[in-house]
């Protein structure tokens, strides 16, 4: 009981710090409520707290985070996302493969640390925010780590809302073509939406369902690096206690889970959109925790890195996306 009280004022404090980022974001979903929920917290983190909020915080950047994952499950739904599995699967494959490649090799080029480098290689390939937040507890990331990926990630979900539509245009792509290539190359779901519908409805409504196919692909990368990360530890540590079990993504099997209830249980549609939305709000929550634990100074100073590589695997993954379109599915 003594825990619990102790973490309500940091967890408050988070909830205190999203409300403005989830109206503001909201108003203005080109920049997203997690981007400002982080930023107002790595504004916050100048102020020298009082020790009592710090577990609250841990909890929210760990713990919240994960229950946000599996809130947002409620939003899938797996008959879309098979209606849509022809056209996609072979995108997975391509593009997936082609942004994790780049990732391990130009983040090796750069130098960059090895978990900003695989959140950054996640962002870009699956879903953005969403993907850095599954994938960070299990690779043990830490804050200022998350807290790049996810800034690196934003800079080109804005860049690609604006560019996307002209270059579309530019290319005289159908609505069919655009939708495959803004919903496959295009990380964040807002920025997904906003180039989408700004070619066309046609084109938007194929690239929403095109990227909820991609958010499923959370559930097998998550798996894959907890293994990973499993491997990695030396004998000496897993007999200390280091085990699989320690860091599976159990909350990945929520997520599934809470897909599965969304689409065969007769569940009501304003049910489902408030249990989202209240993921949603959730992972503002865990994203100002993030901020509140960021050194924006040394951020800043290292932030070149993970801008370039993130770059990298933007322009991979439009140019694999682009290139599978117009050769095997031509």
């Amino acid at each position: 009981m003594k825990q619990r009280t102790e973490k309500i004022s940091g967890i408050f404090l988070c909830a205190v710090i999203a409300v403005p980022a989830w109206f503001l974001g909201n108003a203005i979903p080109i920049i997203g409520s997690p981007v400002l929920g982080i930023l107002f917290g790595m504004l916050l983190a100048f102020w020298k707290r009082p020790v009592v909020f710090s577990a609250g915080i841990s909890f929210t950047g760990k713990k919240v985070l994960q229950y946000s994952i599996i809130l947002l499950g409620f939003g899938m739904n797996l008959y879309q996302v098979a209606a849509a599995g022809s056209k996609t699967l072979l995108f997975m494959l391509f593009t997936l493969s082609a942004t994790f490649i780049t990732a391990y090799l130009l983040g090796k080029l750069l130098k960059v640390e090895r978990n900003t480098n695989i959140l950054i290689g996640v962002g870009t390939a699956i879903c953005g925010g969403s993907a850095i937040a599954a994938a960070s507890p299990v690779i043990g990331a830490k804050d200022e780590e998350t807290a790049s990926s996810i800034s690196t990630i934003f800079l080109f979900n804005v860049i690609a809302a604006f560019l996307f539509p002209f270059l579309g245009h530019l290319m005289g792509m159908s609505d069919t073509h655009f939708g495959l290539w803004s919903g496959t190359a295009i990380n964040d779901t807002s920025s997904v939406v906003a180039a989408g519908y700004t070619f066309s409805n046609a084109a938007g409504d194929l690239a929403v369902i095109v990227k909820l196919t991609r958010t499923l692909m959370i559930l097998p990368v998550t798996l894959v690096l907890a293994f990973i990360t499993t491997r990695r530890h030396s004998e000496e540590e897993r007999a200390q206690g280091w085990s699989m079990k320690k860091i599976f993504p159990w909350f990945v099997l929520g997520f599934l889970a809470a897909s599965v209830a969304a689409t065969f249980l007769p569940l009501p549609a304003a049910l489902l959109s408030g249990l989202t939305k209240a993921g949603k709000f959730c992972i503002v929550m865990a994203m100002a925790a993030i901020g509140l634990n960021t050194n924006l100074f040394r951020l800043i100073k290292n932030g070149w890195r993970p801008i370039l590589l993130g770059f990298g695997c933007w322009v991979v993954l439009s140019a694999v996306s682009l290139a599978v379109q117009y050769t095997l599915l031509a």
